[in-house]
């Protein structure tokens, strides 16, 4: 399988041409777009969904990983085989997360170039036949790094801000709910929040969080969309409130 992270959205025409030379060079290889409308140009906020979103594939699965604002830049192109699955993408920080938090990892610079190569779609062009010829079975065409050479910001483990938006107005946030007590109390827009098992057990129009099916702390409204209710944004903060009463 290849799966898409990337930040071009559904609409228009980036989405469907890197399907496309997938296609070409990986026939009969299923492509699934897991993660197509990443928040654009935000490699922070990607970069803490992908490991969450990725828990879900299985052993040997190609992330194909683009957001990449620095794209036709001097960063690098990357391959790396980070535990069981393989991540093509940019050496942008992008996937920091995931090698902070792996037990093994091999990357490698890809040395590889098309004989056509768009400065502005490296995702088409470059990053795509890679994961293609990984899929395949083929090596990597590019040397070995060492994971200490990549770009890994100095981010924290667990990211207190708001990374995406659903349809629905639920915020997910970059932390893991597992790292997190379930009677951590927090406050979002200037409103507490205290954990919920499920939407059921609040009352409509409560501010909750919640353990999401991705295992990421999630804000959430009961029968409601909390994005419009307190005005939040990707990159808005949560931070803590006031501890629960025993």
């Amino acid at each position: 399988m290849i799966a898409i992270f990337t930040d071009f959205g559904a609409q228009g025409p980036y989405l469907g041409q890197m399907h496309a030379v997938l296609h070409r060079d990986a026939p009969g290889v299923a492509v699934v777009d897991i993660f197509p409308d990443l928040p654009p140009f935000n490699v922070k906020a990607s970069a803490f969904l992908l490991p969450a979103y990725s828990l879900c594939l299985p052993a040997g699965t190609v992330c194909l990983c683009v957001v990449d604002p620095g794209v036709g830049s001097a960063r690098r192109a990357l391959a790396a085989h980070i535990d069981e699955c393989w991540y093509v993408g940019p050496d942008n920080g992008l996937f920091g997360p995931l090698l902070r938090r792996a037990t093994r990892a091999e990357v490698f610079d890809i040395t590889w170039r098309p004989e056509q190569l768009s400065e502005s779609f490296h995702g088409r062009d470059l990053f795509a036949p890679v994961a293609a010829r990984i899929a395949r079975g083929q090596a990597v065409p590019g040397e070995r790094l060492d994971p200490a050479s990549l770009v890994v910001p100095d981010w924290p483990d667990e990211l207190a801000e708001i990374v995406y938006i659903d349809i629905y107005g639920n915020a997910i946030s970059g932390m893991r709910a597992s790292k997190t007590a379930r009677d951590s109390r927090f406050e979002v827009a200037g409103r507490p929040c205290q954990y919920r098992r499920v939407f059921a057990d609040a009352q409509p129009g409560d501010v909750f969080w919640y353990e999401n099916s991705n295992g990421l702390v999630e804000i959430a409204v009961a029968e409601g969309n909390a994005a419009d209710m307190l005005g939040l944004e990707i990159g808005d903060s949560i931070r803590p409130g006031e501890p629960a009463a025993r």
